[in-house]
């Protein structure tokens, strides 16, 4: 009987009883898989940002650093090792300080108006308004068009003699202004063009975050007795302290990186100088000027490398002072 119901199970005499040892085991690799997937894959999902940005970002990073302690000439192949020469003549470089100061007071006349404007145009566009996708669409238009037509429609309204802009002045009353020759002039108007471009993109995000913000906060607000101003300072504000971090640190990096605004306001055809007395030239036009005008490779990185950590200096300040101006608010309340 035991023979036949052998034979019918496919059973063998003399194999190994099958029990639960296989089971366990099989079980056990593919618990260990399980946790080798679940501790592993999250950097495995990340490693190609990081492949990436160590190729196109960190790497020419460090060559620069390392093109910095050279005498590096654009075509030379036999560059000659000086150490910190490059940065000990950049230091006392009088244009090299010039182009810092332009470079901030452009930096200061667009990011400071800039987040204010955008902040004062998401706060708009939270209201009803008809057609609302038609008016985000409108203030975002300025970013997407293109930054040469942009600078070369700024360089006629700024024009010295026939500009619109002297033209309105000229009918108020007002004296004609040399808005290329006159150093703050070129500042202000170079200002208003990246203020243009980048106002409605900043209040587009800064729109995205009020909109995350709990309606039931302002409803509560409301039954306190808050108008809508009340409600905007206290409410609105204080929950935009982490979008506004952001705007201005990344408005930092573009402002002290800002290229091809002054290159397309100077009036003299294929000049990088940034006007006929630097008078607005920028530290990465004078970046430009070193590395492609002068052929001196080894100064360019040294600037480059300044440049650099002077956006980091500048972005964490910035940090620092926006989140403490936001905790002084929410304490005051």
């Amino acid at each position: 009987m035991s023979t036949e119901l052998a034979a019918a199970t496919g059973a063998r005499q003399g194999d190994e009883p099958t029990g639960p040892g296989p089971v366990r085991s099989r079980s056990t690799w593919r618990d260990r898989l399980g946790r080798w997937d679940v501790k592993y894959s999250p950097y495995l999902y990340v490693a190609p940002f990081f492949v990436i940005f160590g190729i196109v970002g960190l790497f020419p990073l460090l060559y620069t650093a390392w093109v910095s302690l050279f005498d590096w000439d654009l075509i030379d192949d036999n560059p000659s090792f000086i150490g910190l020469e490059n940065y000990a003549a950049l230091f006392g470089d009088a244009q090299f300080w010039k182009t810092l100061v332009n470079t901030f007071s452009i930096f200061l006349l667009s990011s400071v108006p800039q987040v204010i404007m955008a902040v004062l145009l998401a706060a708009l566009l939270n209201t009803r308004l008809r057609a609302p996708t038609g008016w985000r669409v409108g203030i975002l238009m300025p970013y997407v068009a293109s930054l040469v037509a942009l600078g070369i429609i700024f360089a006629n309204l700024f024009g010295p003699n026939y500009g619109l802009v002297n033209g309105i002045l000229e009918t108020v009353g007002l004296d004609r202004v040399d808005w290329q020759a006159d150093r703050f002039a070129s500042h202000v108007a170079i200002a208003i063009m990246v203020n243009w471009r980048w106002t409605g993109y900043n209040a587009l995000i800064v729109l995205a975050a009020m909109q995350a913000i709990p309606k039931e906060l302002h409803e509560a607000a409301v039954v306190d007795g808050a108008g809508p101003v009340r409600r905007f300072f206290s409410v609105t504000l204080p929950l935009l302290r982490p979008t506004l971090i952001f705007v201005v640190v990344t408005s930092t990096i573009g402002g002290l990186q800002i290229f091809t605004e002054p290159k397309l306001f100077d009036a003299m055809p294929g000049s990088n100088n940034g006007g006929s007395t630097n008078q607005f030239q920028t530290i990465t036009l004078y970046m430009y000027q070193s590395a492609f005008e002068r052929e001196d490779l080894g100064y360019a990185s040294a600037v480059a490398w300044v440049l650099f950590l002077i956006i980091i200096l500048v972005a964490l300040v910035n940090f620092f002072l926006t989140r403490r101006i936001a905790t002084t608010g929410e304490d005051r309340r």
